[in-house]
């Protein structure tokens, strides 16, 4: 049965007290209680950073089985590469996250790519190639030229999920293109009557059998984690699970 994860773009904030973090709760115990709140966080440091084992193995730790980290690919692939040349650089980084695999709370794969590279669909393929395809991979595509069937072809061909990014000034189509779904919702605040939409859309795929994994955007202010929770409760009836 299809299962339905939500979380946000990181944990670790203190002004999210004391609406989400109890007020006397410690930094150190942020992500445990996290955990008992939502099923799922997109992990955005080891887009600049290789994460160590000993920090994964404290986030194994302080969550539970059903628990799943997003993580972001790191700059050197997507930023500072673009794709190109880095069959050296993609398997190490794999190796530091592969304890989540090998643990079973491994999520998506987040490749963001720079809002300044155009559709290149040579690229797209040669890079999808050396992907592993036990990597669970999503693609956030941000400039608009990649918003093509050529594209959605190419990440179905690897089963390898579209990002539906929405922003401020970009709105990733909705396209299912792998058998799991990631959304990044990033707008600062969202209507009542948008989050029903949220829920609608992502009811119909978890009935056609896709996983969903939907990131909200991580601010000072704690809206976003409450988003997610309300998200959980509409469509798990509240459990995390």
């Amino acid at each position: 049965m299809a299962q339905f994860f939500a979380g946000t773009s990181g944990w670790a904030y203190p002004s999210w007290k004391p609406d989400f973090y109890p007020d006397k709760l410690a930094q150190k115990k942020f992500l445990s209680h996290y955990a008992t709140l939502l099923n799922t966080v997109e992990v955005n440091f080891t887009f600049r950073q290789l994460v160590k084992e000993t920090t994964i193995q404290n986030w194994l730790q302080d969550t539970p089985a059903h628990f799943r980290f997003g993580i972001k690919a790191h700059q050197v692939i997507t930023h500072i590469r673009r794709l190109t040349g880095a069959e050296d650089f993609v398997p190490r980084f794999l190796a530091t996250i592969e304890p989540l695999a090998a643990a079973g709370k491994l999520g998506p794969v987040l490749f963001q790519l720079p809002p300044n590279l155009k559709a290149d669909a040579a690229l797209l393929q040669d890079f999808l190639a050396i992907l592993p395809r036990t990597v669970p991979a999503a693609f956030e595509f941000r400039h608009a030229s990649w918003f093509a069937d050529s594209t959605w072809d190419l990440l179905k061909s690897s089963n390898v999920a579209l990002c539906v990014a929405e922003t401020e000034t970009l709105t990733t189509p909705e396209v299912a293109t792998a058998g799991f779904v990631y959304y990044r919702f990033r707008k600062p605040s969202y209507t009542g009557e948008e989050r029903r939409s949220m829920i609608d859309r992502i009811r119909l795929h978890v009935a056609a059998g896709r996983d969903v994994f939907a990131y909200f955007k991580h601010e000072e202010t704690p809206e976003g984690a409450l988003y997610a929770v309300e998200l959980l409760r509409e469509l798990t009836g509240g459990e995390p699970a």
